[in-house]
């Protein structure tokens, strides 16, 4: 253990004075928390613009539906003319949505029959979903309007059509639902993670064969399972303070940002649960130091180690992206799966869900157990004559 300690005192004081590698690593630890906190902020600015301001319709054929057209006056929609040619408009970005009133609209309309209308839109432009959306639950509701006062003329009970009446029961709570705008989150933190511990696993490995300095250090009388043990716990507290940082930053964004102002919700963590998500993800910091030690056994140079260390976190972070779009629910197959399963406890945490003891426990574990198969794989790397000579 002293032989360790010896090797991760050097290593961890060498990284201290690279500033430049260690301060590049707590950049990226921030970028994820600013990057989402301005994405929010655009999304949640955009989203509530377009909810607010005045819609713009142009109609076609608009002396074919006067009432129609009263109508959507008296829900402060301004109807304007439409283009020549609607649907080229629309498929050229010209105007989000056009309301076409078909020629025989009145006359159906006049014999109490179904009148049609064509509303011209684009589903693979994004941003004009709300407006197409608030056309939709105008005509909508001027539908309803219209078959109650038919069923009234004939002397019919309108709620006689209501055979069934839906009411949604939304039983998320508060947290939940501003907590699902940040489901990236777990993603962010493993990046970060790994990214503190690139720089400092890349100079303690491919630095040293490229200084010629591996060499000397391996032929001192010590184990070389001591040395290899030792430089890949010197990217541990680097991977951490990362880690710290992230989380930090995130706390940070959503207390001075006005993320609340434009998303209507507001994102809050207390203490405890930043405590506990750093406390879980601590495993994760070994593991991202025992993967890019070995990989980095396989390079030459620091510029070689560089080109592939970054592109390692994308591994266990993907699974974030995936609970992203595809929530899973916590099971032990799940947990037995390393990151994955401290990234399903993550989004337990934040969306201040109960989290099962037993389920920390074993993510927990499997992540160590990965972490041992790896270190033992890194150090019969180092016992081989061949990690000091340089290849290609």
């Amino acid at each position: 253990m002293k032989s360790i300690w010896i090797v991760l005192k050097k290593e961890t004081m060498d990284s201290m004075r690279d500033y430049r590698s260690w301060g590049t690593g707590l950049f990226w630890a921030l970028f994820g928390p600013l990057m989402m906190g301005g994405m929010l902020i655009m999304i949640g600015s955009s989203v509530r613009e377009d909810v607010e301001k005045t819609l713009h319709l142009p109609v076609q054929n608009q002396a074919y539906a006067p009432d129609l057209m009263q109508f959507l006056e008296q829900h402060d929609v301004i109807v304007e003319d439409a283009p020549g040619d609607p649907e080229a408009a629309v498929r050229n970005g010209d105007v989000n949505v056009v309301l076409v009133i078909t020629k025989g609209y009145a006359d159906d309309f006049s014999r109490g029959e179904s009148a049609t209308v064509q509303l011209i839109t684009d589903s693979t432009r994004q941003m004009a979903a709300i407006e197409v959306n608030r056309v939709e639950n105008l005509l909508e509701g001027y539908n309803t309007r219209l078959a109650t006062l038919r069923l009234i003329v004939r002397g019919v009970d309108p709620q006689i059509v209501d055979v069934v009446i839906v009411k949604d029961v939304d039983v998320a709570s508060p947290q939940s639902r501003a907590t699902s705008l940040i489901t990236f989150l777990p993603y962010f933190l493993i990046f970060a993670m790994f990214n503190g511990a690139a720089p400092i696993v890349t100079d303690a490995t491919a630095g040293e064969r490229e200084r010629q300095s591996l060499e000397p250090l391996l032929i001192n009388p010590v184990p070389r399972r001591n040395f290899v043990m030792g430089k890949m716990l010197s990217a541990f507290p680097f991977s951490a303070a990362s880690l710290g940082v992230t989380l930090l930053g995130f706390v940070t964004v959503f207390n001075v940002l006005p993320v609340d102002e434009f998303l209507g919700v507001r994102i809050s963590f207390d203490v405890f649960t930043l405590f506990f998500i750093f406390l879980i993800c601590l495993p994760i910091s070994l593991l991202a130091g025992a993967i890019q030690m070995v990989v980095a056994s396989f390079t030459n140079t620091t510029k070689e180690a560089g080109t592939y260390l970054p592109f390692i976190a994308l591994i266990p972070s993907l699974p974030g992206l995936a609970i992203a779009f595809f929530p899973v629910k916590p099971a032990l197959w799940t947990m037995l799966i390393p990151t994955f399963g401290q990234q399903i406890l993550i989004n337990q945490l934040i969306r201040m869900e109960p989290v099962e003891t037993m389920n920390i426990i074993i993510s927990t574990g499997m992540t160590l157990v990965s972490v041992a198969g790896l270190s033992i794989i890194a150090i019969k790397l180092y016992e081989r004559e061949r990690i000091i000579a340089r290849k290609g």
